[in-house]
């Protein structure tokens, strides 16, 4: 096996790959929390990291009778998913699956698990940045 093989994270349909906020198991004030007082929350954030091809559905134009067809042979098209990468997710910690990847710490979730998004993207009507 080489070693100098560069791996590629690939998620499947609706999951999101988060790196969870790292400052979560202290107080406000900077006290370290036990992890049995964190575990209780429902809520956690992060920003999200890559997201999957989307929502499977049937591609319309898939026609597997005429072999010279030059029509699509992709039986499945996919619904992009409303997160993006570099998007601030809140979402349900227990839908959460932990995950460790090349020394990093990773949360997969499904799209359907995520309260809210906050991306970086200028509003001048409301003065919101």
């Amino acid at each position: 096996m080489q070693k100098n093989v560069k791996k590629k994270m690939i998620l499947v349909g609706d999951r999101v790959l988060i790196s969870a906020e790292k400052d979560q198991e202290r107080t406000s004030h900077g006290l370290y929390l036990p992890p049995g007082v964190k575990e209780k929350d429902k809520v956690q954030s992060g920003y999200i990291v890559a997201v999957g091809p989307g929502f499977p559905v049937v591609n319309p134009n898939f026609v597997d009778q005429e072999p010279w067809s030059t029509s699509p042979k992709d039986p499945v098209k996919y619904m992009p998913l409303q997160a993006e990468e570099g998007d601030y997710a809140l979402f349900l910690r227990d839908s959460a699956v932990e995950i460790d990847y090349e020394g990093e710490h990773y949360l997969i979730i499904q799209q359907s698990a995520i309260l809210m998004l906050i991306r970086r993207s200028s509003f001048p009507e409301i003065g919101i940045e």
